[in-house]
C-alpha cells in the first residue's frame, strides 16, 4: 500500500532523513522504531504531506503522491494520528469525533461514529464532555477513534503509548492489534521496543536519519544490536 523510496527530508539547513526506504503491504502491522531524535516523526509528517521531501518518492496504492497536500492524502485514506493527540481539548468528545470526517467520509458519519462507540465504549459515555477533560488514555481512544472516522486505509500510528500507564499501555497495544485483526494495514511509529515487535508483521529500526536494522518482526527482535541498545540485554 505504501512505498517510501530513498526519502531525503528535514526542516531548513537540517537534514533529518537520508535516504530511507520502506514498504507497508496490505493488512500489515509494519513498525517503525527509534529513540528521540531519530527522525521517525519527520518521516511521518514527510509521507503525510506536512514536510516536502528534497529527494526521493512516497507512492500510496500504486500512485505517486510526494509533494502533494495533506488534504489530497487524507482524502486518498492514508490517515495519520499524530504523535501527542492533537484533540481539539474546548471541543466536545462528538464534535472532536466529526471533524475526523470533514475530509473524508462524510456520507458515512453516522455508521462510523456507531463503529467507533463500539470500539472505545468510554467515549460513547463521554460524548458531550469536553476533550480536555479525558483522561490521557481517553484522549488517546479519541485521538484514534478521529482518525477512524475517515475510513482509513493506512493509519499511521504516532507514539500511540506516549505518557501512559503501563496498564493502559497494554490496553492500547490490545487496542492496535485488534483494529489489526479488522483488516486494517498499520504503521506503528513507537518508542516501545518490545511491544510493538510482538504485535508486528515487520519492522524498521530508525538511527540517526537511516535504517540500521529492517526485517520480519521476529527476527529483528532476536538481533544482538537491537537487543542491547534498545531491551538492555
Amino acid at each position: 500500500m505504501l512505498e517510501v523510496r530513498d526519502l531525503v527530508a528535514g526542516y531548513g539547513l537540517t537534514r533529518v532523513l537520508e535516504g530511507v526506504s520502506l514498504q507497508v503491504g496490505a493488512g500489515e502491522i509494519v513498525a517503525v522504531l527509534g529513540s528521540n531524535g531519530a527522525g521517525k516523526t519527520t518521516l511521518n509528517m514527510a509521507v503525510s504531506g506536512l514536510v516536502r521531501p528534497r529527494a526521493g518518492e512516497v507512492r500510496f496504492e500504486g500512485a505517486n503522491i510526494t509533494g502533494r497536500s495533506p488534504a489530497e492524502i487524507m482524502g486518498l485514506g492514508l490517515i495519520q494520528v499524530p504523535e501527542g493527540r492533537k484533540i481539539f481539548p474546548n471541543l466536545t468528545v462528538r464534535e472532536n469525533l466529526e471533524l475526523g470526517s470533514y475530509r473524508r467520509a462524510k456520507a458515512n458519519r453516522a455508521r462510523n461514529l456507531e463503529r467507533v462507540f463500539l470500539t472505545f465504549p468510554r467515549l460513547k459515555e463521554r460524548v458531550a464532555q469536553a476533550a480536555g477533560t479525558l483522561s490521557g488514555g481517553e484522549q488517546q481512544m479519541l485521538a484514534i477513534g478521529r482518525g477512524m472516522m475517515a475510513e482509513p486505509k493506512l493509519l499511521i500510528l504516532d507514539e500511540p503509548s506516549l505518557g501512559l500507564s503501563p496498564l493502559l499501555v497494554e490496553e492500547m497495544f490490545g487496542l492496535i492489534r485488534r483494529l489489526h485483526s479488522e483488516g486494517l494495514a498499520i504503521m506503528l511509529v513507537e518508542q516501545n521496543v518490545a511491544q510493538s515487535l510482538d504485535i508486528a508483521d515487520r519492522a524498521y529500526v530508525l538511527e540517526n536519519g537511516g535504517f540500521a536494522l529492517s526485517g520480519p518482526a521476529a527476527q529483528v527482535r532476536e538481533d544482538p544490536e537491537l537487543k542491547r541498545a534498545y531491551l538492555g540485554l
